[in-house]
Parts: C-alpha cells; sequence; structure tokens
C-alpha cells in the first residue's frame, strides 16, 4: 500500500513539474511506442493516448501507474540518448505564443454512437490511441484574392467597401466548403444579380425576344454586352433564353463568350456577357470581303477548337453563321448566341429541322432529317471556311430549301441511294426533282483555292460532305495537316487558354488596313488591334 502511494506521489509530482506540458505528453507517447511489441510498428506515425489520459479499459489503474512509473526513469535515459527524439513529434508542438488547436484523427466510436475522445472509454470497445495533431488557430487577414478564388471573382473587381470584415465574419472558414445559399447572397451583396451594377450605353441590336446593349460594369468598368430579354406575363421567358443559359453556365472555353451575370425582373431577364468588339461579318465587310490567309487559318483554327469542346459534352449549337462568331480586338473568335443550341445528352426521339440559317444548313437538315449529330456544325463550319476565303458565301440560296439543294448538288452532285444509303428515306427528298450531276472539284468552283495549296482545298472537302456520317469530326480537322504551320504549342491548350497566348501567334495586319494606313498615316499606332 505505501508502495502505492509513493508511486502515485511521484506521478502528480512528475505531472506538476515546471516542464511543459508537451513534455510529460511527449514521455507518455514515447512509452507507449516503446511498449509495442511488434517490430513492424517502429516506422508508424507516433500516437498518443487522448488528452483526458484515461487508462486503457484492460488494464487496472495500479497497473497502468506501475507501468508508467517503470518507465519514466527508462524514458529519461533514453532522451538523453537520442536527443533526436524531441524532433520526431510532429503532433505535440505547443507554440507559447499561439493558441492550441487539437485534431483528433482515427476516432472509435462505442456502441452508443459517441467517440471514445467523449466519454473516455466505451462499455463494450477497448480505447485504442489516437492520434493528436495541434495546429496553430490565427485568425489571418483576408484579402480581395481571397474573395476573389473563394467566389470565383475576377481579378480586376472592385468589392464594396467593408465587404471584407462582413464576409469574414460570417463565411465558414476556407478549409470548409460554402453553402450554395451562402454563395448566392455573398454575390448579390457584391452587386451580382443587379440591374443598377450595369450602365446602359449604346444599343446594338434588336431581334425577335431581345435587344442587345453595349454596357458598363459599376463593378469592373469594363465593357459588357447586355443582352435584354422581353418577358411575356402568360409565356414566361422564351425557351431560347432557358437554352442559353443552362449550357453557357457550364461552357467554359477560351473560344465561347463568357456569360458574367443574369438579372431576372418581372419584365425582363437580361444577360450579361463579355463585351467583343465585332463578329466574323462585321470582320469580313471592313476587310473588303478579304481575310489574310494566315488569318482564315487562325479564325478557323479557333471556330472548330470550340466545336470540338462543345461537341465534347454532347452540345451541339446548331446556329452557326458568321453574326454568331464574336471578334475581339486581339484576334480571339468566340462562338456567341446558344439560343438554338441543344444537349445531346438529353434523351430525345427527334430535333427540330428548322434551324440554322438556310444558307449554312447542311443537305440531310435540307432533306428534313431530324436524327443529326455533331456534323451539323461541321458542315456549318465549313461554309463558313469558303466564306473566309472567298469573300462570299458558299451556297447563298435565294428563295427556298429547293433552291437551297440545288446550290449544293451544283457543287457534291445529286446523291442516289447507291452513294447515300438511306437517302430515299428522307422526306423531301424527290429524285426527279433534281437533274443528275457530278461532283465537282472544289477549286473550280472557288477560284481562290486553286491559287492556295493542295492541303487547303483537302480540308474543305472533307468538311462540306453529303453524308452526315462521313464528315469529319472537329478533333480530326484539328489534326489536319492545312494546320501544320501553326506552333506547335497551340494543340496542347488548356480549354481556358487563347490561342494568343503561344510565343508567336498573331493577326496579320489586312490589306484594307495597310491601304487605310497609307492615306492616314496618324493611324499608325491602332495596329495593335490587327484592323
Amino acid at each position: 500500500m505505501d508502495r502505492m502511494k509513493t508511486i502515485k506521489r511521484r506521478l502528480s509530482m512528475s505531472l506538476r513539474s515546471t516542464r511543459p506540458v508537451d513534455d510529460s505528453l511527449s514521455e507518455l507517447a514515447e512509452q507507449i511506442t516503446l511498449d509495442e511489441p511488434s517490430a513492424a510498428r517502429e516506422n508508424e506515425p507516433m500516437v498518443v493516448c487522448p488528452v483526458s489520459i484515461h487508462p486503457p479499459a484492460s488494464h487496472s489503474a495500479p497497473s497502468f501507474l506501475r507501468q508508467y512509473a517503470g518507465h519514466l526513469g527508462r524514458t529519461a535515459a533514453l532522451r538523453r540518448d537520442n536527443p533526436g527524439l524531441d524532433r520526431d513529434r510532429p503532433y505535440l508542438t505547443l507554440h507559447r505564443t499561439g493558441s492550441l488547436g487539437i485534431v483528433h484523427e482515427n476516432v472509435k466510436m462505442g456502441s452508443d454512437g459517441e467517440s471514445d475522445q467523449a466519454s473516455g472509454t466505451s462499455s463494450d470497445e477497448v480505447q485504442s490511441p489516437v492520434r493528436v495533431r495541434m495546429r496553430n488557430n490565427h485568425h489571418r487577414r483576408i484579402s480581395n484574392e481571397d474573395i476573389n478564388k473563394r467566389l470565383s471573382l475576377p481579378a480586376d473587381i472592385r468589392l464594396p467597401e467593408g465587404y471584407l470584415e462582413k464576409f469574414a465574419m460570417n463565411s465558414p472558414p476556407f478549409d470548409k466548403p460554402m453553402s450554395r445559399r451562402l454563395r448566392r447572397a455573398s454575390l448579390s451583396e457584391i452587386g451580382f444579380g443587379k440591374l443598377e451594377t450595369y450602365i446602359k450605353l449604346d444599343k446594338l441590336g434588336e431581334g425577335t425576344y431581345a435587344t442587345v446593349f453595349k454596357g458598363r460594369s459599376k463593378l469592373t468598368d469594363n465593357l459588357v454586352a447586355l443582352k435584354e430579354i422581353r418577358l411575356e406575363h402568360e409565356e414566361g421567358a422564351p425557351c431560347t433564353a432557358i437554352r442559353e443559359v443552362s449550357l453557357l453556365k457550364d461552357l467554359k472555353h477560351a473560344n465561347i463568350v463568357t456569360l458574367h451575370d443574369i438579372i431576372h425582373t418581372q419584365k425582363s431577364l437580361t444577360l450579361v456577357f463579355e463585351y467583343l468588339d465585332k463578329d466574323l461579318k462585321q470582320y469580313l465587310e471592313d476587310c473588303g470581303n478579304s481575310i489574310h490567309m494566315h488569318n482564315v487559318k487562325l479564325f478557323l483554327f479557333q471556330l472548330l477548337r470550340g466545336l470540338n469542346y462543345c461537341h465534347r459534352r454532347k452540345v451541339l449549337h446548331r446556329d452557326l453563321k458568321p453574326q454568331n462568331l464574336l471578334i475581339s480586338y486581339l484576334g480571339e473568335l468566340k462562338l456567341s448566341d446558344f439560343g438554338l443550341a441543344r444537349s445531346k445528352s438529353i434523351p430525345c426521339q427527334t430535333y427540330s429541322s428548322e434551324v440554322v440559317t438556310l444558307w449554312y444548313r447542311p443537305p440531310d437538315v435540307l432533306l428534313g432529317s431530324t436524327d443529326y449529330s455533331t456534323a451539323l456544325d461541321i458542315w456549318g463550319a465549313g461554309c463558313i471556311f469558303i466564306e473566309m476565303l472567298q469573300g462570299t458565301p458558299a451556297f447563298p440560296g435565294v428563295a427556298d430549301v429547293f433552291e437551297q439543294l440545288q446550290k449544293i448538288w451544283a457543287v457534291v452532285g445529286v446523291p442516289t441511294e447507291e452513294t447515300w444509303p438511306g437517302v430515299n428515306e428522307l422526306p423531301n427528298f424527290r429524285p426527279e426533282w433534281f437533274q443528275p450531276c457530278e461532283p465537282q472539284q472544289f477549286r473550280n468552283v472557288w477560284k481562290r483555292l486553286s491559287q492556295l495549296p493542295y492541303k487547303t482545298e483537302d480540308l474543305a472537302q472533307q468538311i462540306l460532305i453529303s453524308i452526315p456520317r462521313d464528315r469529319i469530326l472537329a478533333q480530326d480537322a484539328l489534326q489536319h495537316p492545312y494546320f501544320n504551320t501553326l506552333p506547335p504549342p497551340i494543340m496542347q491548350l488548356r480549354d481556358t487558354v487563347s490561342v494568343f497566348k503561344v510565343p508567336g501567334v498573331r493577326l496579320e495586319t489586312e490589306v484594307k488596313d495597310i491601304f487605310s494606313l497609307r492615306i492616314r498615316p496618324s493611324q499608325l499606332v491602332p495596329l495593335a488591334k490587327c484592323w
């Protein structure tokens, strides 16, 4: 009995000694580790008992005390012989100048549903050593960069005064996920989703459902495009607007226009897009319908790159035309107007044949096919390719579908059941309506091709094929020898990186710009805009 009292007194004195608390806990951790009989555990991370230091349930208190007291002297000797032992205790470091945080790992749960840390021991389970890691809980000051990263905001955004402090109080720690509700509230407080955040400048155009304005964002002071869609009380938002929003919010690519914000009021739905200087149709007109051949190659590469991204995600644009391809002052080409776009991942029996402006509509769709796929967009890209090369539309029909088909058959030939299996089953195909004609060489139809390398015509022929399943895919077209003159790194870019980030990639100055500069030398400075 006296021996037990002596051991208890030694234990209490050792725990009340002037040594730091982590030394006592470390000795206990070392004692438990050294007692492991298996040599396989020597390389495992250090473990300690919970901070409450309850004896294991499988041992009596006297045996635990005897075991601990017997090792006190031996542990001290070990520490003298192994001065590096203290350096091997990454889980137990108490900073005198900071607060102490404890993280329990590998927590055992008893049958009552509570952890062993809370109850000390469980009635039906032996408590295992628990790994404890201390961390410093200093509150660091939140910066604008932290907010931008947390909410996926542009780097040049202007946060309201006092927002940083308010966000720090209401937001969960940065190592924890943020709820959608809190994220929406945070964005709204910054100014997103509010009409007063944007200033209307000029009217750019008007369509059946929407009016487009040039505007300026008060958050970034950058120009934006405001697509204001009128809402009818009975019908609500047009399906084109719903499609555009639902698709664009998930499409993040350097060659697809960026949707910055959505503003919903009782009378309108406003989509806020990035602002680009002009579309491809305006660019053609500004160049006198004669684009530099190097620039044609860069524009087509970016168009196919954007389409390849969409097609990989099972999205069809379905309305390709020069007016829907926007161009920045650097020459970045971006797909826009996804109002007719469709997700192929959505199960559907058939699609509408009333898609794509007539001049850019493929023959299978003109013949009434509703079972189309990515080949629909590829044909449109081919028509735009010829228009950039030639300076005029590839198949400029005037009256109706019949005349449009006549324009196409004159180049690629009238199909038959032998050359196009299944064509007789298409609703609008009437062999008696068309005079038989053979396919033509493209260079004989579009004279500009005869002045260019053969691989230019070869790519055009692989794109403009009547049979949809035989048309080249966007990903294969990007690997065509026509693009071999571009720098190799352009083929390895991440989706969100512009081709103009590659050294040496830039637009060539258009011929019309050179002539205008000769007349007005004062315009030499704006050459950076490339037109």
